[in-house]
């Protein structure tokens, strides 16, 4: 490919630090770790961060902090990636699904009332609420919360994409009763792999801590263990590498904006594309990727084919899961059940994003991008309302 999909951004400043643990005789629960939880729960108002080794194994252990076990249920949305609702699994709950908005493509609050309501009506164990800011887009979490508490239910944030939002001025993940990141490679501040859960619980705190852990409680001797618990420990070298990237942050973001800002002033006003929706409620959007929607499922598909044939990668975000084979097999999903999310699974597309990709690499993907979209869209959407391609 001409142009990567994505890329982190990594240099001399994360190289010394991983380097420098290697000086040490301390890999893993040593100070760097300690001082990488300080740093991200200071930086969104917790009270306490606990690395963990994925954003997916933080959100399994919010689960189990809210009481989530078998029979219950947790409302979330469809439209994210597979590991909101997988976490729900792990504790043999189920996830109950609430389409999103059109425009945000996050959780519909109005919607997420009614569900909960129906839920509790029909004897329904409900456990928590996970809202997820999808693409770096808070959810409207005020009438989210304000559910949480008026119905005795635990929200926890899936904030893996969004280190750095804020809503209503306030940063996203620290607003419920919990929240996780992520910290991929493809996404604002990377450790390679690995997460941290942020609380101000301390009930919850003690609980991550042990968990992550192999259930080694604070008291516990060396191979002494309370509870069943997991290996999801965030190693000292994970844990420097985010310390160094977190040194940067506010750099990293700022250049994921700039980007945005380059897309968005090359590809406004054209046919057949619309633009990311920000909104009313955000603050500040940590950009993760850059999605753009187009008329018609057949149209996205045809522009990410000939886009690759180009040597530019783009890709699909998101299939909604409830339409994966696994889900469709065990809950007996079907197309319509929650028509926003299963439309903006047909329509979306992520372009190339990254924050050292330059304004001329911008330009030739929105050069290619514009000049596939005269070509093919009108012969396309032509035939599609005709019936074809289908």
């Amino acid at each position: 490919m001409r142009i990567p999909m994505c890329a982190p951004s990594v240099g001399a400043v994360e190289r010394d630090a991983v380097l420098e643990v290697l000086s040490t005789s301390v890999l893993a629960l040593g100070p760097r770790l300690e001082a990488f939880e300080r740093g991200i729960a200071a930086r969104v108002g917790a009270a306490q961060g606990i690395g963990v080794n994925s954003g997916t194994s933080g959100l399994h252990l919010c689960m189990i902090a809210a009481g989530v076990g078998e029979g219950d249920v947790v409302l979330t949305t469809p439209f994210s990636f597979v590991a909101s609702s997988n976490c729900v699994l792990y504790e043999r709950a189920t996830p109950w699904f609430v389409d999103v908005e059109p425009e945000t493509l996050t959780i519909d609050v109005a919607r997420l009332e009614l569900e909960l309501k129906k839920l509790e009506r029909r004897g329904e164990r409900v456990k928590a609420i996970l809202p997820v800011h999808v693409f770096g887009q808070p959810c409207d979490m005020d009438p989210i919360l304000e559910l949480g508490a008026r119905h005795g239910v635990a929200v926890v944030e899936d904030a893996c994409e969004a280190i750095g939002s804020a809503y209503k001025g306030r940063p996203v993940g620290a607003l419920g009763d919990a929240g996780v990141f992520a910290f991929y490679p493809n996404k604002q501040l990377t450790t390679g792999e690995g997460g941290m859960v942020v609380t101000d619980r301390a009930d919850w705190d003690v609980v991550f801590r042990s968990l992550r852990n192999q259930g080694r409680d604070v008291f516990d001797g060396w191979l002494e263990h309370s509870r069943l618990g997991y290996n999801y420990r965030l190693d000292e070298l994970s844990a420097a590498l985010g310390l160094a990237q977190l040194s940067r942050l506010d750099e990293l973001l700022a250049a994921r904006e700039r980007v945005a800002a380059w897309y968005d002033a090359r590809l406004a006003g054209h046919d057949w594309l619309m633009l990311p929706q920000i909104a009313r409620w955000t603050t500040r959007t940590s950009w993760f990727v850059y999605v753009v929607r187009l008329a018609t499922r057949e149209l996205r598909d045809r522009v990410m084919h000939v886009l690759g044939e180009r040597g530019i990668p783009a890709r699909q975000y998101f299939p909604p899961i409830h339409l994966q084979r696994f889900y469709r097999e065990r809950f007996g999903f079907r197309p319509g059940d929650f028509p926003v999310a299963e439309a903006a699974g047909d329509t979306c597309l992520a372009l190339p994003f990254f924050p050292d990709m330059t304004i001329e690499q911008v330009d030739e993907v929105c050069g290619e991008l514009l000049a596939i979209l005269e070509q093919e869209a009108p012969s396309v959407v032509r035939r599609v309302a005709a019936g074809g391609l289908r």
